[in-house]
Protein backbone atom coordinates (compact mmCIF):
# COMPACT_ATOMS: atom_id res chain seq x y z
CA UNK A 1 0.00 0.00 0.00
CA UNK A 2 1.05 3.86 -0.75
CA UNK A 3 -0.05 4.71 2.73
CA UNK A 4 2.55 3.48 5.53
CA UNK A 5 -0.53 4.20 8.01
CA UNK A 6 -2.44 0.97 6.03
CA UNK A 7 0.89 -1.59 5.48
CA UNK A 8 -0.03 -3.25 8.75
CA UNK A 9 -3.76 -3.71 7.63
CA UNK A 10 -2.59 -5.23 4.61
CA UNK A 11 -0.05 -7.53 6.36
CA UNK A 12 -2.81 -8.81 9.00
CA UNK A 13 -5.61 -9.28 6.09
CA UNK A 14 -2.62 -11.31 4.40
CA UNK A 15 -2.10 -13.50 7.01
CA UNK A 16 -5.87 -14.14 8.22
CA UNK A 17 -6.75 -14.61 4.45
CA UNK A 18 -8.58 -17.47 3.44
CA UNK A 19 -9.38 -18.50 -0.53
CA UNK A 20 -11.72 -21.31 0.62
CA UNK A 21 -14.03 -18.58 2.89
CA UNK A 22 -13.89 -16.27 -0.09
CA UNK A 23 -15.52 -18.23 -2.43
CA UNK A 24 -19.07 -18.05 -0.83
CA UNK A 25 -18.46 -14.54 0.82
CA UNK A 26 -18.13 -13.19 -2.89
CA UNK A 27 -20.83 -15.22 -4.22
CA UNK A 28 -23.06 -14.08 -1.36
CA UNK A 29 -22.51 -10.42 -3.25
CA UNK A 30 -23.55 -11.54 -6.38
CA UNK A 31 -19.81 -11.91 -7.25
CA UNK A 32 -19.47 -7.81 -7.45
CA UNK A 33 -16.15 -7.78 -5.17
CA UNK A 34 -13.16 -10.06 -4.62
CA UNK A 35 -12.77 -11.20 -0.68
CA UNK A 36 -9.74 -11.60 1.42
CA UNK A 37 -12.18 -14.59 2.86
CA UNK A 38 -12.35 -12.78 6.50
CA UNK A 39 -15.79 -13.19 8.18
CA UNK A 40 -16.58 -10.63 10.35
CA UNK A 41 -15.30 -11.86 14.09
CA UNK A 42 -11.98 -12.37 12.80
CA UNK A 43 -12.15 -9.02 11.10
CA UNK A 44 -12.54 -7.44 14.52
CA UNK A 45 -9.91 -9.17 16.06
CA UNK A 46 -7.23 -7.50 13.46
CA UNK A 47 -9.43 -4.18 14.06
CA UNK A 48 -8.44 -4.85 17.26
CA UNK A 49 -4.58 -5.54 16.98
CA UNK A 50 -4.26 -2.95 14.28
CA UNK A 51 -5.65 -0.23 16.11
CA UNK A 52 -3.63 -1.27 19.11
CA UNK A 53 -0.62 -0.64 17.10
CA UNK A 54 -1.17 2.31 14.74
CA UNK A 55 -3.99 4.30 16.29
CA UNK A 56 -6.12 6.62 14.61
CA UNK A 57 -4.70 8.89 12.06
CA UNK A 58 -5.07 12.65 11.78
CA UNK A 59 -8.74 13.88 10.65
CA UNK A 60 -6.57 15.73 7.27
CA UNK A 61 -5.49 12.25 6.17
CA UNK A 62 -8.42 10.45 6.18
CA UNK A 63 -9.61 11.01 3.04
CA UNK A 64 -6.88 9.36 1.06
CA UNK A 65 -6.80 6.96 3.27
CA UNK A 66 -10.21 6.41 2.60
CA UNK A 67 -9.48 6.55 -1.07
CA UNK A 68 -6.87 4.28 -1.33
CA UNK A 69 -9.08 1.49 0.87
CA UNK A 70 -11.76 2.38 -1.92
CA UNK A 71 -9.17 1.22 -4.57
CA UNK A 72 -8.29 -2.27 -3.32
CA UNK A 73 -10.26 -4.86 -4.79
CA UNK A 74 -11.34 -6.54 -1.42
CA UNK A 75 -14.26 -5.71 0.17
CA UNK A 76 -12.59 -6.06 3.68
CA UNK A 77 -10.71 -2.88 2.67
CA UNK A 78 -13.87 -1.12 2.07
CA UNK A 79 -15.72 -2.37 5.26
CA UNK A 80 -12.06 -1.27 7.28
CA UNK A 81 -12.62 2.42 5.76
CA UNK A 82 -16.54 2.67 7.49
CA UNK A 83 -15.21 1.17 10.29
CA UNK A 84 -12.35 3.45 11.07
CA UNK A 85 -14.75 6.03 10.28
CA UNK A 86 -16.88 5.12 12.66
CA UNK A 87 -14.07 5.28 15.55
CA UNK A 88 -13.43 8.84 14.24
CA UNK A 89 -17.33 10.13 14.26
CA UNK A 90 -16.90 12.43 17.13
CA UNK A 91 -14.35 14.04 14.91
CA UNK A 92 -16.23 14.56 11.45
CA UNK A 93 -18.42 17.13 10.79
CA UNK A 94 -20.16 18.17 7.61
CA UNK A 95 -16.57 18.61 6.11
CA UNK A 96 -17.07 15.08 5.50
CA UNK A 97 -19.64 14.70 3.43
CA UNK A 98 -18.35 14.61 0.04
CA UNK A 99 -16.11 11.66 0.81
CA UNK A 100 -19.16 9.92 2.34
CA UNK A 101 -20.71 10.80 -1.70
CA UNK A 102 -17.66 9.13 -2.70
CA UNK A 103 -18.07 5.86 -0.76
CA UNK A 104 -21.50 6.10 -1.58
CA UNK A 105 -21.57 6.11 -5.81
CA UNK A 106 -18.77 3.82 -5.49
CA UNK A 107 -18.14 0.22 -5.28
CA UNK A 108 -22.07 0.98 -3.87
CA UNK A 109 -23.56 -2.07 -2.47
CA UNK A 110 -25.97 -2.29 0.24
CA UNK A 111 -23.30 -3.85 2.85
CA UNK A 112 -21.55 -0.59 2.30
CA UNK A 113 -23.64 1.87 2.15
CA UNK A 114 -26.29 0.96 4.70
CA UNK A 115 -23.33 1.22 7.10
CA UNK A 116 -22.11 4.96 5.77
CA UNK A 117 -25.82 6.27 6.20
CA UNK A 118 -26.48 4.54 9.58
CA UNK A 119 -23.03 5.35 11.44
CA UNK A 120 -22.08 7.75 9.38
CA UNK A 121 -24.21 10.59 7.43
CA UNK A 122 -26.67 10.21 10.25
CA UNK A 123 -24.68 11.27 13.60
CA UNK A 124 -22.80 13.70 10.99
CA UNK A 125 -26.24 15.42 10.00
CA UNK A 126 -27.69 15.15 13.75
CA UNK A 127 -25.09 17.33 15.18
CA UNK A 128 -25.34 19.52 11.95
CA UNK A 129 -29.21 19.74 10.88
CA UNK A 130 -29.51 23.01 9.17
CA UNK A 131 -27.91 21.36 6.26
CA UNK A 132 -30.21 18.10 5.91
CA UNK A 133 -32.93 19.69 3.48
CA UNK A 134 -29.72 21.08 1.24
CA UNK A 135 -27.89 17.62 1.49
CA UNK A 136 -30.74 15.29 0.83
CA UNK A 137 -32.03 17.97 -1.94
CA UNK A 138 -28.85 17.67 -3.77
CA UNK A 139 -29.16 13.51 -3.17
CA UNK A 140 -32.74 12.96 -4.61
CA UNK A 141 -31.75 15.33 -7.42
CA UNK A 142 -29.07 13.25 -8.37
CA UNK A 143 -30.87 10.59 -9.51
CA UNK A 144 -28.63 7.88 -7.84
CA UNK A 145 -30.34 5.02 -6.36
CA UNK A 146 -27.91 4.50 -3.48
CA UNK A 147 -27.22 8.77 -2.49
CA UNK A 148 -31.62 8.68 -2.52
CA UNK A 149 -31.24 5.06 -0.31
CA UNK A 150 -29.15 6.91 2.11
CA UNK A 151 -31.76 10.09 2.15
CA UNK A 152 -34.11 7.32 3.20
CA UNK A 153 -31.86 5.51 5.82
CA UNK A 154 -29.58 8.40 7.50
CA UNK A 155 -32.35 8.77 10.14
CA UNK A 156 -33.06 5.12 11.05
CA UNK A 157 -31.42 5.56 14.88
CA UNK A 158 -32.82 8.87 15.35
CA UNK A 159 -35.76 8.13 16.96
CA UNK A 160 -37.92 10.80 18.60
CA UNK A 161 -35.77 13.13 16.68
CA UNK A 162 -36.48 11.89 13.22
CA UNK A 163 -38.18 14.95 10.77
CA UNK A 164 -40.89 12.86 10.09
CA UNK A 165 -41.61 15.89 7.70
CA UNK A 166 -38.70 15.28 5.56
CA UNK A 167 -39.29 11.32 5.51
CA UNK A 168 -42.50 11.22 4.68
CA UNK A 169 -41.74 13.51 1.45
CA UNK A 170 -38.66 11.68 1.00
CA UNK A 171 -40.76 8.43 0.36
CA UNK A 172 -43.45 9.81 -1.51
CA UNK A 173 -40.89 11.68 -3.85
CA UNK A 174 -40.03 7.57 -4.25
CA UNK A 175 -43.01 6.05 -4.24
CA UNK A 176 -43.75 5.08 -7.45
CA UNK A 177 -39.77 3.84 -7.86
CA UNK A 178 -38.90 0.13 -9.36
CA UNK A 179 -36.22 -0.89 -7.60
CA UNK A 180 -35.79 -3.19 -4.97
CA UNK A 181 -33.59 -1.43 -3.01
CA UNK A 182 -35.48 1.86 -3.01
CA UNK A 183 -39.16 0.31 -1.81
CA UNK A 184 -37.19 -1.99 0.67
CA UNK A 185 -35.13 1.10 2.22
CA UNK A 186 -39.22 3.10 2.25
CA UNK A 187 -40.36 0.09 4.32
CA UNK A 188 -37.06 -0.40 6.74
CA UNK A 189 -37.36 3.35 7.41
CA UNK A 190 -41.06 3.29 8.35
CA UNK A 191 -40.78 0.19 10.37
CA UNK A 192 -37.90 1.43 12.15
CA UNK A 193 -40.27 4.75 12.55
CA UNK A 194 -42.76 2.78 13.74
CA UNK A 195 -41.10 1.79 17.13
CA UNK A 196 -41.42 5.21 18.09
CA UNK A 197 -44.64 6.65 16.44
CA UNK A 198 -46.69 3.63 15.17
CA UNK A 199 -50.29 5.41 14.45
CA UNK A 200 -48.78 7.73 12.29
CA UNK A 201 -46.76 5.69 10.56
CA UNK A 202 -49.52 3.44 10.00
CA UNK A 203 -51.70 6.22 8.96
CA UNK A 204 -49.33 7.37 6.17
CA UNK A 205 -48.90 4.10 4.87
CA UNK A 206 -53.05 3.89 4.59
CA UNK A 207 -52.94 6.80 2.89
CA UNK A 208 -49.80 6.28 0.65
CA UNK A 209 -49.37 4.53 -2.72
CA UNK A 210 -46.77 2.36 -1.83
CA UNK A 211 -45.37 -0.40 -3.06
CA UNK A 212 -46.47 -4.09 -1.44
CA UNK A 213 -42.83 -4.69 -0.35
CA UNK A 214 -42.75 -1.12 1.16
CA UNK A 215 -46.04 -1.70 2.71
CA UNK A 216 -44.98 -5.38 4.24
CA UNK A 217 -42.16 -3.68 5.51
CA UNK A 218 -43.48 -0.59 6.66
CA UNK A 219 -46.05 -2.58 8.59
CA UNK A 220 -44.33 -5.79 10.24
CA UNK A 221 -44.01 -4.20 13.89
CA UNK A 222 -47.61 -2.58 14.01
CA UNK A 223 -49.12 -5.50 12.91
CA UNK A 224 -47.08 -7.72 15.10
CA UNK A 225 -47.80 -5.65 18.08
CA UNK A 226 -51.64 -5.58 17.08
CA UNK A 227 -51.60 -9.91 17.03
CA UNK A 228 -50.31 -9.76 20.33
CA UNK A 229 -53.45 -7.59 22.19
Amino acid sequence: MKNNYLNKLEELYLRHADPVRAIPMKKYMKDRFEFCGISSIPRKEIYKEFFMANGLPETGDIEDIVKELWEMPQREYQYFATFLFAKMIRKLDKNQISIFEFMIVNKSWWDTVDAIAINLVGPVLARDKNIIPAITGKWMDSGNMWLQRTSLLFQLNYKSGTDEKLLFSLIKKLSEREEFFIRKAIGWALREYSKTSPGIVSEFITNTKLSPLSVKEGMRIILKSSNKV
